[in-house]
């Protein structure tokens, strides 16, 4: 097989996947349950098959993506509309520690180990299972964690403390580059932007690595 061809039929089928990716959602790469997991194999294995099969070509590969994206888009549906399907192709959350105590039944049938139970809760700040008052392992394997009242943080309104408006910070420079749509975000202009970098002393953006910026706060610059 010709490298050209490979080439070619390995930039198709990135493509493809990509597309296949952003109109199936997120889901193939952040929330991979089992079922996901499944498909992103056999989506793999569909495009690298076929880039080394010389009796493949493009169309074929381009077909073989587009069917089983189809498959994936109407199980999304069914799982959206029939609730029950969920379960089957989704998978359940289950309840490994409830109210203090380790389920054991439950992580048996998830086939969890203490180990690996630990390394879960270590992953959420969590170093003793006494802490933990509940715990639910995810369909995606990941674990929620609900701590004992005496070991959760106290809140504002514990302490009785005046509440403060929430500001979320946006990046403006990134590797020397200007980002227009977070600055418009903020109501501010490149003006503004040159006079907060000038009082850092920095006279171009492309001094700049990285900067964020938060309503009421000070720009946050951190050059190369």
């Amino acid at each position: 097989m010709h490298y050209g061809a490979i080439f070619i039929e390995t930039i198709f089928g990135f493509i493809m996947l990509f597309v296949l990716t952003k109109i199936l959602g997120k889901t193939q790469i952040k929330q991979l349950t089992a079922f996901d997991f499944i498909s992103a194999l056999i989506l793999g294995e569909l495009v690298g098959n076929a880039l080394y099969d010389d009796q493949v070509g493009i169309r074929e590969i381009g077909f073989a993506i587009l069917v089983w994206g189809i498959l994936l888009y109407i199980t999304e549906i069914i799982t959206q509309k029939f609730k029950r399907s969920r379960s089957i192709l989704e998978g359940r959350p289950s309840i490994v520690i409830h109210k203090g105590k380790l389920q054991r039944e439950v992580m048996k049938k998830g086939k969890l180990d203490m180990n690996q139970l630990l390394h879960l809760l270590r992953s959420k700040d969590v170093f003793t299972v006494q802490e933990v008052d509940y715990a639910i392992l995810e369909t995606d394997g990941t674990v929620s964690v609900l701590m004992k009242t005496a070991y959760q943080p106290p809140v504002k309104n514990d302490l009785n403390l005046p509440l403060e408006e929430v500001v979320l910070p946006f990046m403006l420079i990134n590797d020397g580059e200007l980002i227009t749509d977070n600055l418009k975000e903020l109501d501010k202009d490149e003006q503004w932007l040159n006079q907060e970098l000038k009082k850092q002393e920095i006279t171009s953006l492309k001094e700049v690595f990285y900067a964020e910026y938060a309503k009421g706060g000070k720009l946050y610059v951190q050059e190369y």
